[in-house]
């Protein structure tokens, strides 16, 4: 199931992902694909924000350390694939103990490593428009994942 959303501004952005971190569930994958300057940590930041995470001002792009881990709600494990040289790398991480785990999981250039996601998540492609507007294209996987899309809307 695969949704296209228009995001006129950042708060348009920001509301988005408030939405979508309070629908989340222990155990959640989400794939964010973008190219730099799209907006995937800013997204990042307002799902934490949805997940009560104790700290949104904390939240940034774990670029060199590869992953942060944020206390919320649920656990939120926010990794940065940019650096890497692909899905075995990845995995290397100990990522399949994360997605198993009672947290939540996001992945900031995850078509860098989409072969080591489980088969059910969600993927948020984001393409910029303009300056401000950004073009979401939603894709669940998974009964679970399609029941929180239609939520979202």
């Amino acid at each position: 199931m695969t949704h296209i959303i228009d995001i006129p501004d950042l708060s348009a952005t920001e509301a988005f992902g408030r939405r979508l971190g309070a629908l989340l569930f222990p155990g959640a994958v989400i794939a964010l694909i973008g190219q730099l300057g799209a907006g995937k940590t800013h997204l990042t930041r307002a799902i934490a924000e949805g997940l009560n995470v104790k700290n949104p001002a904390a939240v940034n792009s774990p670029t060199f350390v590869l992953i942060q881990e944020y206390p919320a709600r649920l656990p939120i494990y926010h990794f940065d694939a940019y650096r890497l040289s692909g899905a075995r790398e990845f995995a290397e991480l100990g990522t399949d103990e994360y997605f198993h785990s009672d947290g939540v999981c996001i992945v900031e250039w995850a078509d860098k490593v989409a072969a080591a996601f489980p088969v059910d998540h969600l993927r948020i492609e984001i393409e910029i428009i303009d300056a401000n507007r950004r073009r979401f294209q939603v894709q669940a996987t998974g009964e679970t994942y399609c029941n929180l899309l239609k939520r979202l809307d």
